[in-house]
């Protein structure tokens, strides 16, 4: 019998990366505009670009009105497997230029006003000093930035527990939180031997927490509920009106250690400490994370578990 062998010969075109990374930051952004911002392209140039990759894969990748982009279910199934390209592609490249180069380039990073300007601020230039071709752009706020939409290449974020989400967190360290008050608010306030004391003054209360006047001091299975009589989203502001003698609050070491240390404010019930709160560095890649994120993210773990860090 006669063999015969066969070769399978396709024209089919091979979708660009440039094409498919122009499609993700569509998907991720939902705008044509804001992926070329992204991109730094002109709109026109991202619609050419996701038009040819929906001709190369004979497939409607997404549903385009004047006013809004929706991803088709083709689209959603070729987006997955997008990102694991373009991730791994990334993650190559850079494990590459590791060998090579020290951290460069831009670094975005949102960290919480308080923390940026009590402890890192003070550590900050030791990090300039280690890598000096990363331009540094610190944006200081109190609320949790959308990472993808906002430009960011990585958070600091504080708390007891992070909301679920497809942002990739990484635990730096633990951060004690203190009860503290001023002696000219304790002289004229009700006792505090216990912490349902606390029920009877007036509490200070940090409001981008997700229950500002419950209080997790070691009474009970549940947390205290307190009075509060001013709430602020800027732990900078609360210092002062502690200072001032207008209450109570409970709040990370780092933003009162200086304070308790020279005696301005007084630690208050530490056997009832509360748990401490997991300080966290947050990226929005799930496989793939830049050198330069890493490099800031082993900084401040770094500080944040040696002695005396909270000071």
């Amino acid at each position: 019998m006669e063999e015969h062998s066969f070769q399978v010969v396709t024209n089919m075109p091979r979708p660009s990366l440039q094409a498919m990374n122009a499609f993700r930051k569509v998907v991720e952004l939902r705008s044509f505009q804001a992926a070329a911002r992204s991109l730094d392209l002109t709109g026109g140039a991202v619609s050419k670009l996701v038009t040819q990759l929906e001709r190369d894969l004979g497939a409607r990748l997404l549903h385009r009105t004047t006013r809004s982009v929706a991803v088709s279910a083709a689209g959603s199934v070729f987006y997955e497997s997008a990102v694991r390209i373009l991730d791994e592609v990334d993650a190559a490249a850079e494990a590459v230029r590791l060998d090579a180069a020290a951290p460069s380039g831009r670094l975005r990073v949102s960290v919480p006003t308080s923390f940026a300007l009590t402890w890192l601020s003070p550590r900050l230039p030791r990090f300039i000093a280690a890598w000096p071709r990363l331009e540094l752009d610190l944006v200081l706020n109190d609320r949790f930035v959308d990472l993808v939409q906002e430009g960011f290449d990585c958070a600091i974020r504080i708390s007891a527990a992070l909301p679920d989400s497809t942002l990739v967190a990484r635990p730096l360290g633990r951060m004690r939180q203190l009860l503290v008050g001023s002696r000219a608010y304790l002289d004229q306030a009700p006792p505090l031997d216990e912490p349902g004391d606390l029920v009877s003054h007036a509490c200070l209360l940090y409001s981008q927490t997700t229950a500002a006047d419950e209080w997790p001091v070691r009474l009970g299975p549940k947390p205290l509920r307190v009075h509060g009589i001013c709430r602020v989203n800027n732990s900078v502001m609360l210092r002062d009106m502690l200072l001032a003698g207008l209450g109570l609050a409970l709040t990370p070491e780092f933003v009162v250690a200086d304070l308790v240390r020279s005696g301005a404010l007084e630690e208050l019930l530490p056997a009832f400490e509360p748990p401490p709160l997991v300080v966290h560095g947050v990226s929005a890649n799930q496989k793939y994370q830049p050198h330069k994120v890493k490099a800031f993210f082993d900084f401040v773990g770094d500080g944040m578990n040696v002695r005396g860090a909270a000071a």
